[in-house]
Order: C-alpha cells, then sequence, then structure tokens
C-alpha cells in the first residue's frame, strides 16, 4: 500500500510543479505588436448575395470509357531467338510488330514488319539475333 501512496503523491507533485511551469508563461503573452504609425486599417470585405449563383455552376461531361483495344502478347526469349505469341480478344483489328533489341554493338536491331491480328484472331512473330537478345518487345497500332 505504501508503493501506491507514494506513486500518488509523486504524480501530484509533478502536476503541481509543471502547472507552475507553465502559468507565468500564459499570463506573460504579449496581445502582439502595435500597428505602425501611417498604415490604415482595412474595412471588412462587402459580398452582395445577389451576385452568388443560386445553384452550382454545371460541370464539363465526363469523358467517354477508354476503348479496349490491343492484341495480348507474350514474348519469349531462348538464346538468340524471340516468339511473340499475340492473340486480339478484341472486336477491332491490330497491328503487331515485333522489335528485337541485340545485346552486341555489331549485331543489328529488327523491327519486323506489321502483321493484322483480326478480332479473335491469333498470330506468331519470330525474331533473332546473331549473338544474344538484350530485349524483345511488341508494338500495337490501330488499322
Amino acid at each position: 500500500m505504501r508503493a501506491r501512496r507514494s506513486r500518488a503523491v509523486s504524480l501530484l507533485v509533478t502536476s503541481v510543479v509543471l502547472t507552475g511551469f507553465l502559468l507565468p508563461g500564459a499570463v506573460a503573452q504579449d496581445e502582439g505588436p502595435a500597428p505602425a504609425p501611417g498604415t490604415d486599417v482595412q474595412a471588412p470585405a462587402v459580398v452582395d448575395l445577389a451576385q452568388i449563383p443560386a445553384e452550382p455552376p454545371v460541370q464539363p461531361a465526363k469523358p467517354a470509357a477508354r476503348e479496349l483495344f490491343g492484341a495480348d502478347c507474350d514474348t519469349e526469349i531462348n538464346g538468340s531467338q524471340v516468339v511473340a505469341f499475340c492473340h486480339n480478344a478484341y472486336p477491332q483489328t491490330d497491328l503487331v510488330r515485333l522489335h528485337v533489341e541485340c545485346d552486341r554493338w555489331w549485331d543489328v536491331d529488327g523491327d519486323g514488319a506489321a502483321v493484322a491480328v483480326g478480332p479473335a484472331g491469333r498470330v506468331e512473330l519470330s525474331g533473332r539475333c546473331w549473338k544474344e537478345v538484350r530485349s524483345a518487345w511488341v508494338s500495337h497500332q490501330r488499322q
């Protein structure tokens, strides 16, 4: 029991000491600097309620949802060979083109010809380098 009384007393003493530190600072606060001589005080702004519209302004129409487009392509790199398998699940024809970037500076990068993939169509694109392939990707274009 004695430990609890001393803990309660120490908490009470601590709160009284802290209040004693904070109270003089709160009482001694200045109301701020006096305005400089020669400055005029502005009158409050006056708002004419007749100029405020009763309804909010008309919001612009939201743009139409983007039309889905583009064949889904999976690219596989095996050594110096690149193969891309594309499937078009949308109603518009997609022109797909395989791009191959070779790793060696002397190896020529390849951009394949555009191939049309119709609705629900599938196509296989292939390309190669003499040595290693750095990267390969498929670009899409609307017909």
